[in-house]
């Protein structure tokens, strides 16, 4: 067998095992950096090589077939080592390089990405963060996401978990002026006879329902206002503009609270929550580029952040 020929080995080898991984063309193409349909021959090459289908294909699905599932088995491990070695003579280099794909709230993106991106880009020119910022929950392995920033409540528990930061409360705020024009409301109960700007997570149709606890018991209210947003930006900018009361976590709203631009209220019904996660699959061996990333989003200090048991 030839150089030349064992390196087309390899490269078939390494297409399939991302289809596989991926479970579709479209993801595991964009993986490699080629088109699906160069992908796709580059399949079918491999399963014309061998004499044998590997996967089987329809318009809305790619599933392995049996033989393909053995090779797969078989394969992966050894495909495993040889990252490995290619990332232990990569770190013995000095050289730390390659791309991490990130899915982050956009609260957590602006908290704790934001603020490492360029003391993190002069430290490693060579790695490239390919950053989705959006508040739906996505599945990370199938969305191709190395790792994903999200509250405590919504991390999959076969996920890494590294906690980032202390607890979180959420707290109906509004501006004096609101306050002033339109009275408090006495306890959770009575924000349904108020203005509230409302948030709906991306990808449901609902808007959320503001969560309460008493004496250990959480509830939930349902309210109504004239704004529904999907983003908290958003809805931060329209709670200050005196649009109505919004439900804000302690670090969205501390820095205005301290400036005198917003008022907290009920806060006795505001119990602390699990704040921010950095979550990522399991693994034996770790890419520097990913551990390279994950330190330093660690490292990063909210410059607000308020104790969530603090009453103002």
């Amino acid at each position: 067998m030839t150089p030349s020929s064992q390196g087309v080995e390899y490269a078939q080898l390494r297409a399939f095992v991302e289809v596989a991984e991926q479970g579709g063309f479209s993801r595991a193409a964009e993986r490699l950096g080629v088109t699906p349909s160069s992908l796709s021959q580059t399949i079918r090459a491999l399963e014309t090589r061998l004499g044998v289908r590997l996967f089987n294909r329809t318009t809305r699905s790619v599933a392995l077939t049996p033989p393909g599932q053995a090779l797969f088995n078989r394969l992966r491990p050894a495909m495993d080592e040889i990252g490995a070695a290619v990332e232990m003579a990569s770190r013995a280099g000095g050289r730390v390089a390659g791309t991490v794909r990130v899915h982050a709230a956009r609260v957590a993106a602006a908290r704790r990405i934001e603020p490492m991106l360029a003391a993190f880009h002069a430290a490693h020119p060579d790695v490239v963060i390919d950053l989705t910022v959006d508040d739906a929950v996505v599945d990370i392995v199938a969305g191709g996401f190395d790792l994903a920033i999200r509250p405590g409540e919504v991390v999959e528990k076969d996920m890494v978990a590294v906690r980032l930061g202390g607890d979180h409360r959420q707290i109906p705020m509004a501006t004096p002026d609101y306050l002033a024009r339109h009275g408090r409301p006495a306890e959770p109960g009575d924000l349904t006879a108020y203005a509230c700007i409302r948030w709906r997570w991306d990808g449901r149709s609902q808007p959320y329902d503001w969560e309460f606890c008493r004496d250990g018991v959480w509830f939930a209210v349902s309210v109504s206002g004239p704004l529904i947003v999907n983003d908290r930006r958003m809805m931060l900018d329209a709670c200050l503009a005196g649009i109505g009361i919004a439900f804000l976590t302690n670090e969205e709203g501390a820095p205005h609270i301290a400036a005198g631009r917003l008022e907290p209220m009920l806060e006795p019904w505001c119990a602390a929550y699990p704040g921010f996660f950095l979550c990522y699959p399991r693994q034996r061996q770790m890419a520097p580029a990913l551990r390279a990333f994950i330190d330093a989003v660690r490292a990063v200090e909210v410059d607000y952040t308020i104790l969530a048991n603090k009453s103002w």
